[in-house]
């Protein structure tokens, strides 16, 4: 009955558009509320919603369908890479700037060489595979550890620098992949040479920035206007798209352009409402965009018929992979912390607050799938994505673990306030008259009943201004 029904759906072009789109969102959705119950993050929701309905079990969607939605990794990246350029203010970068650039490039380095010599000489794998499974090993996803800052409320010097290491993460580890792809390819075709192999990747993607950058001032002399909230989603979501289609057309990612563009925008502006505004429309499509990377999860691959690069099970290198990748992050970051003499807290927790791996290495890998040839860019994906799924378990549990060994953020009244503990005499005070002033002063950094959150005021303003617009119409109606 059940395979009729999807014969019978397969027939429909267009209802097979429609009905694997609602099936992915809801999918998606109720996955999330289930994972929610078990205090695991969305986004390994939605990578199980994508398996559970793809080809590996269910196999609810079309192959055309999966085909034909190639394009959402591109989209995706781009509302993930411009809302990381929030990120990069000069006045945070002035205060420690240097010192974050040095942590993140010795963390970035020393992750993926120990990956690449693990998976060489260890498991003897291609070196194609190798350069661009250790370009990818640098790349850390921020959306869960910044769900995870905000869920707690975390603040201070660890906090600061660990959002900065993140995004330089993804800068260097997209700068990194893109001449791996370029080594990995002409180490198979041998006709390319030295400056094809590096500096043009290189100066390809200088071009990307800049011209995102250039990107970044059009939509900051478009905002100048005053638009409706709407209006502003609209342009900016324009614009977003405009640079993904150039991007494509060069065959270049969009990532580092986007960053530029988010980063300059934020700088000549200082307009957080926009980026807020966007969170309300991305989450859709970045969940359809983690829907279909799961089902591209080739879990016969992995489990039941084991595919193998070189004699080596897939199995095989995604648990390498997890364990080496864990450890170099670590090492890397204590060992970058201590060159610039940071802080013991931030040196001994930064490395766990980094583990995390989803959107971007997830996107490049599936990039990688149009671009390696046979069958090397499916079984890079399928390692990635099944330790990703793994680091999506761990990697919050791991930040929040730092972030409460750092101080960032407590639980205990005796750490987040500062009350006397006896009088003016020197007299013990009675427990009740403690505990009564640590309330009041916990009180008064709590907002107002009247003050709204930022993210629901950038919300209720698009709402406001649209009842404007229909009282507006009544009213020359009338």
């Amino acid at each position: 009955m059940l395979n009729e029904l999807i014969q019978n759906i397969n027939q429909m072009s267009e209802a097979s558009v429609i009905l694997s789109l609602s099936i992915m969102l809801f999918g998606g959705f109720l996955m999330s509320r289930i994972a929610k119950m078990v205090k695991l993050p969305n986004v390994t929701a939605y990578i199980l919603t994508g398996i559970l309905i793809g080809p590996s079990c269910l196999n609810l969607l079309p192959d055309s369908f999966v085909q034909a939605t190639s394009f959402l990794p591109d989209v995706a990246l781009t509302f993930i890479a411009f809302s990381v350029g929030e990120f990069f203010k000069i006045d945070r970068l002035h205060r420690n700037g240097k010192r974050v650039i040095w942590i993140a490039v010795v963390e970035t380095m020393t992750v993926s060489i120990l990956v690449f010599a693990a998976s060489f000489y260890l498991l003897h794998l291609d070196i194609a595979f190798c350069v661009v499974l250790a370009a990818l090993s640098a790349v850390t996803a921020p959306s869960s550890t910044i769900m995870t800052i905000r869920q707690y409320k975390a603040h201070g010097d660890t906090v600061d620098t660990l959002l900065q290491v993140i995004a330089l993460d993804d800068v260097i580890g997209l700068l990194g992949y893109s001449v791996a792809i370029s080594i990995a390819l002409a180490s198979i075709s041998h006709t390319s040479s030295v400056i094809n192999t590096v500096l043009q990747p290189v100066l390809l993607n200088i071009g990307v920035v800049l011209l995102g950058c250039v990107f970044g001032v059009l939509l900051k002399l478009f905002m100048d206007r005053k638009h409706s909230s709407d209006n502003r989603l609209i342009i900016s979501i324009g614009l977003l798209f405009a640079f993904c289609g150039l991007c494509s057309a060069l065959s270049v990612s969009p990532l580092l352009g986007c960053m530029a563009m988010g980063m300059v925008y934020i700088n000549m502006t200082d307009d957080e409402k926009l980026f807020m505004q966007m969170n309300y429309f991305s989450p859709p499509i970045l969940l359809l965009f983690f829907v279909r990377s799961g089902v591209n999860f080739d879990m016969n691959a992995l489990f039941l018929n084991p595919a193998s690069v070189n004699g080596t099970p897939l199995l095989a290198i995604s648990a390498v992979y997890l364990i080496v990748r864990i450890i170099g992050k670590y090492v890397g970051a204590w060992t970058g912390c201590q060159l610039v003499n940071e802080n013991h807290k931030t040196r001994d927790n930064l490395g766990l607050a980094l583990l995390p791996q989803a959107g971007v290495a997830i996107g490049l890998a599936a990039m990688s799938t149009r671009v390696l040839p046979g069958v090397s860019g499916s079984n890079l994906e399928t390692v990635i994505l099944a330790s990703s799924i793994m680091f999506e378990l761990i990697g919050p549990v791991c930040a929040k673990i730092a972030l409460y060994r750092s101080g960032s953020f407590s639980k205990k009244l005796e750490e987040i306030t500062n009350v006397p503990q006896t009088t003016e005499v020197g007299e013990e005070r009675p427990g009740v008259d403690v505990l009564i002033d640590r309330i009041a002063q916990i009180q008064k950094t709590l907002p107002k009943h009247d003050e709204i959150p930022e993210e629901e005021s950038a919300f209720l303003e698009a709402a406001e201004q649209e009842t404007d617009h229909i009282h507006r119409g009544r009213f020359l109606n009338t």
